[in-house]
């Protein structure tokens, strides 16, 4: 079984898109709580709440890696970053039996990626991707790095990372709008 996730409902087939990787594809995973961290996207959900006008392609933002065994690692940059990313989202997960898998190493722990159109199978409802992300690492299936719990050197590493990012990011406004309102040392 693979898993894809989705902010919309009722899809049958899953389509195709150009991706972070400029190709058009369709991302799974092998592991259904991988897709979890998809159903929200912090810049854009932040953006829109604050009321920040916004057209075109928003900015993804993922704080998220894998541990040495494959499990799904969510890291928080910032004081509060996961419940302020997925507190009070929801979204769908579907899951298709087969697909054409591409040959594509897209170095993305237990993921895969299709360039066809997928048949969905089945589809679950997420009424709080914050409610089930919590509930998956209390079983053990992903972690969950709080700010408060980085070390010294971490938070140094994601304070420089955040610097450049910042002045890499000129001509992209919503993601200064969010990295300025989440990371008081840019102020």
């Amino acid at each position: 079984m693979f898993y894809h996730s989705s902010q919309i409902g009722g899809i049958k087939v899953l389509e195709p898109r150009v991706s972070n990787h400029n190709k058009s594809l369709i991302y799974f995973s092998a592991k259904r709580e991988n897709v979890l961290v998809y159903l929200s996207n912090a810049i854009e959900k932040y953006c829109k709440e604050t009321g920040f006008i916004h057209s075109g392609k928003w900015h993804k933002w993922a704080s998220y890696g894998f541990e040495a065994d494959g499990t799904l690692r969510i890291d928080e940059y910032y004081p509060c970053a996961i419940e302020d990313t997925y507190k009070g989202v929801s979204g769908y997960i579907y899951s298709v039996e087969t697909i054409c898998e591409n040959d594509d190493n897209i170095n993305i722990s237990n993921a895969v990626t299709t360039s066809k159109p997928a048949i969905v199978t089945d589809v679950e409802y997420i009424e709080d991707a914050y409610s089930e992300i919590l509930k998956v690492a209390e079983a053990g299936l992903i972690k969950i790095r709080r700010y408060e719990d980085m070390s010294d050197k971490m938070l140094l590493w994601i304070e420089n990372t955040i610097k450049n990012e910042y002045i890499l990011a000129e001509n992209e406004p919503d993601y200064r709008h969010f990295l300025k309102a989440k990371f008081s040392f840019l102020k």
